[in-house]
Order: C-alpha cells, then structure tokens, then sequence
C-alpha cells in the first residue's frame, strides 16, 4: 500500500482523541511513554495531534514525566502497557509520589470483559491496581467507555489537590478503542476548598517571631510555591534561611541570607546552636539532612506543614500550623510587627554563607572549576537535572547556586539511574533553554537506552558523564568503614564510541582548565550533547565523599 493510500485510510475517534481534548484543555502538550498494544489507541492521538515523547523503558517514561511536571509547574503525563510495563513503571511511581510530584500515569488494561479472570491473556497481571494503589496517591480502574473523560478529570482533580502525588488510570483497551469523544458524560468539576487555618496558632507564632533575636527558618520541599512570602519574611527578621535539598530555591540562592542546604556543617552547626528560634516550612528532617536526627534544633521551634501527621514527628513542635504555606506565611506576614534581631546576627548569616562556601570549594578540587562554570554558562532558568552521584550528593545538591526551585530536579526517594530521563522530561517542559544533566558512569548505565531516547527527542540537553568507572560513592563507603571493595567496579563503555553511534556531538574532559570550552561548546548546539569527565584526572584531586548514611556500632 502506497503512502497515499495509507493516508486516506478512514480514521475511527478513539479514547486517544479524548485524552488529546483533556490534555489540551490543561495546557500539556507533551506525553512520555512505550508504545504497545495495550495503549496504541492514546500513543496514535497523542503522536498526531500533540507531541509523543518515545522513551526505551516505561521507568523513564514516569522520570520523564516527573521532571516535566517539576520543571513546568503543570502535570506530567506517561503512557504505558499494562502488566510488566506497569510494573517497570512502578519504581518510579515511588519517586513521584516520595517527591510529591503531579504524574498522570495512564496504564492499559487488558480487554474488560476478562478483567479479573486470571485466564492469561496476553500482559495480564493478578491484581495491577493493588500495585497502582500502592504507588500513587490515586489509583482506579476505567469501566466504562462513556466514563473515561470524566475519570481522567477526576484523576486530574486530584493531581491538582495539596498535598500533591501522583495518580493512576488503568484502561482497558477495548474501552479505549470504543470510547468516543461525542458520548463522554460531563465531569463532576469539585467545588474548591475554603481555605482555613488556626489563626490562634498564627498569633502564637507571630508573637515568638516578634520576639526572637537570633532566628533561622528550614525550609522544605512543601515552601513551593511559597517563594515571594518567605523572602519577605526572611529579610523582615534578619534571618538565615537553612534548606533541605528539595527546598533549594524557593528564595533564590543568591540572596546574601540563603546558608542553604549547608545544616550538618561545622560552620551551619555553630550559627544553629546559638539561634534562639526556628521556623520549619515543609521540611520532614530526613535522616540524610539532619545527620541521622543526631542534630539538635533551636527552640522555641515553630512547624508549618500541609500534613498534620508530620507537625512534631521528627522534632518537637512548639507551635503547629497546618495549611497552604503560602497562605500561612502570607498570614504571619501582614501581622508580624516591626522587628529587629540582635546586632551583628544578619551579618554572622551572611558570613556563615560566605565560610561554608568557601570550605566546600577547597575541598572539591578539581570540581569547583566545573561547578563555577556550569553556572555561569547555564541560563538561571535553566534545569538541573542530577542523578545521584558523588558529583551531584558532594557539591552539585548545595554549591552549585539555585535560583527557582522548579529547576531543581532531582531523586528525592534516593534511587540511581533516573537523572538522564528526568533531564529530557525538564528539557521538553523549557524548550527554550538549555538543560544540564549530572550523571554517573554507574547510573548512566541503568538507563543506557534512554541516551536513543534523547537523541530522538532533539531536546536541548548537556548530559555531563564523571566516570570513575564504578559506583564511587559505594566504594567510598567501604573504605570509609573498613570494607573490601565489592561489586562497585564496573566494566564501563567508551563513551566517545556510544555517543557516535547515536549520532551525539561529544567532548571528552581530561584534567583541569578543558571543562569550560567543552560546556561553552556543547551548549552552543541547540540539541543533545554529551561531554565525558574523567574524575580520576581531577586536579587539585578532590577530597573524599562519603554518604551520610548510619552504620550501628556495637561498642557501647
């Protein structure tokens, strides 16, 4: 059959057409996604009318789908096959709904007349929304060919609801070829919620914030959105702003009373001890950030959380506000009276800043140059995508200056191997600019595939490799506490040989002063790029990366 006459093939509407409609009337234009046939009915509308983002593996997908919703402040769609490639997308539900990030997870099912029927129909699994359930926020099944716009809605609904997680949609494929756009019932639209809070508690806070001389604040991944009023805050009390990794940016990193995401440092350690106050916004203190919770907190502590459960979970609360934390900063905000800190309190801030700054850039080495450089090339809005890695976990997660928090794209739950597909998720949500992507030569190598992936979609992305030929932080560790070295030596690609298989422009880094000419270059290409950094070639030699994870001792 010609071309021609392919073309002039009558087309039937299908449920594909009606996820089109839904997407469009939300404002997303892209879905990630493995075409298969048990969803080949929404891959087919999306690739026509929008734009189908083809990954190798239903993990990148969600990743993908992740990082365009962090990176767009909007939600991300992934389109999969049911049963294994449900389960492969799994994993990375659990980062999504860890990080609290809006993913529509849209699933096949097999045909609905043998749902439940466990006879092995080709991609059944026993018990796939039990597993959705488990992984999402939101979870159910289509039953009805005349439902499925109003259940995506009502998925939606619940994407756009705090506090945010992930939701998913199984549907079946008979019902996704037979559901037509001019059937669908309306969608219940929900009614939005009255916005309350405890104002006797937001008084209570306003008076220990009046009356603090030394205060800090912590802010956490739930200070989204919250930017322009804790700035206010922050400059009205004189006080340093301490951040977890996924609070970075809120208030942009450049403002001269942001420390950061610097807590466990000596210098950080010294400015918390004496504080006499701190405000928490949105942060749970995890164990990473708080050295195990060994950390003592400055009290009175006031905590500002969207969840009830989290309010003097991990510390003590002495004041609880439970709410938006725009809202309740607004709030303390216009009530909070005239202040003033003890003398020389702002400026101790912005000197701890400056000191903890100062003592990560020496001790990296040979890194500072490319933590220097990777900013003052990159757009400031520009994406940051980093897997976990020594790079990312040692300077890329603090040093390396943030200035919106939807550029801060990461691993929240920790996993490796899911920076490259979040990189080419954030690249699609902010085409205009380039996106960098921190990765290991270990982590790389778990989704090796989805480097086609970026070849593919053309996306404006720098994918900087630091290959030490294993998994370096691991083998830090097991030095670090006495181990043999095992299982974190790799056998590692010539990536210079990779990248031209794919048709991707490469630069190699070996030693100092090369890295900035490669960047400048790679980024001069509007499209994917890949530059390898030999770690081993580092110079000044970087020192050591250990993680900060826990190891019981028995000596008591």
């Amino acid at each position: 059959m010609s071309q021609e006459q392919a073309t002039e093939i009558p087309r039937d509407p299908t449920g594909g057409d009606i996820l089109v409609r839904v997407m469009r009337r939300h404002g997303i234009d892209t879905a990630f996604g493995v075409i298969s046939i048990h969803n080949l009915p929404l891959v087919e509308a999306v690739d026509r009318e929008l734009n189908f983002v083809a990954v190798r593996h239903e993990a990148a997908a969600v990743n993908a789908a992740d990082a365009y919703a962090r990176a767009s402040g909007k939600f991300g769609v992934a389109l999969t096959s049911t049963g294994t490639g449900a389960g492969n997308a799994a994993g990375s539900m659990v980062e999504a709904l860890t990080a609290g990030s809006r993913v529509l997870h849209i699933t096949g099912q097999i045909d609905s007349e043998y749902l439940g029927s466990n006879r092995g129909v080709i991609h059944e699994v026993p018990r796939q929304l039990q597993m959705l359930q488990a992984v999402s926020g939101y979870a159910r099944t289509i039953f009805n060919e005349k439902d499925a716009e109003a259940d995506l809605e009502e998925a939606i609904a619940h994407l756009l609801t705090l506090p945010h997680t992930p939701a998913s949609l199984e549907w079946p494929i008979d019902l996704q070829y037979l559901a037509l756009p001019e059937d669908q019932r309306p969608a219940d639209t929900p009614s939005p919620a009255a916005v309350s809070f405890d104002h006797d508690a937001v008084a209570e806070a306003v008076k220990l914030l009046s009356q603090a001389k030394r205060p800090l604040i912590w802010a956490g991944g739930g200070a989204a959105g919250a930017g322009t009023a804790l700035a206010e805050l922050l400059h009205r009390l004189g006080a340093g702003l301490l951040t977890s990794n996924s609070g970075r940016g809120v208030v942009p990193e450049d403002d001269d009373q942001v420390i950061g995401n610097f807590a466990t440092t000596p210098e950080a350690a010294a400015l918390i001890a004496d504080a006499d106050l701190l405000l928490s916004v949105g942060t749970h203190f995890r164990s990473n950030e708080t050295k195990h919770y060994s950390m003592t907190l400055p009290r009175p502590h006031i905590q500002l959380d969207i969840d009830p459960a989290a309010i003097g979970r991990v510390y003590p609360a002495d004041v609880g506000l439970e709410g938006d934390s725009r809202i309740l900063l607004e709030e303390i905000v216009k009530k909070l009276p005239a202040h003033s800190v003890e003398a020389g309190w702002t400026e101790r801030v912005r000197a701890t800043r400056r000191s903890v700054r100062a003592a990560l850039t020496e001790y990296i080495g040979g890194y500072a140059e490319i933590c220097e450089s990777l900013r003052r090339r990159l757009d400031r809005e520009s994406v940051i995508a980093r897997d976990v890695t020594i790079p990312s976990s040692q300077w890329g997660n603090r040093l390396l200056e943030i200035y919106s928090r939807e550029t801060n794209i990461f691993p929240l739950g920790g996993g490796i191997g899911q920076g490259l597909a979040m990189g080419i998720g954030a690249a699609c949500a902010r085409p205009g600019i380039p996106t960098a992507v921190i990765v290991g030569d270990g982590g790389l190598a778990v989704h090796l595939g989805e480097l086609a992936s970026l070849g593919g979609s053309g996306a404006w992305c720098v994918v900087l490799v630091f290959n030490d030929s294993g998994y370096g932080v691991l083998r830090n560790m097991q030095k670090a506490n006495g181990f043999a070295e095992a299982g974190v030596d790799l056998y590692t690609p010539d990536f210079d040989l990779l990248a031209q298989s794919l048709r991707l422009p490469f630069w190699r880094v070996r030693g100092s002063g090369q890295f900035d000419q490669a960047l400048a270059e790679a980024l001069a290409v509007p499209g994917p790029a890949v530059i390898e950094i030999d770690v081993t070639a580092l110079d000044p030699a970087p020192g050591a990366f250990v993680p900060p994870v826990h190891i019981p001792s028995r000596n008591h």
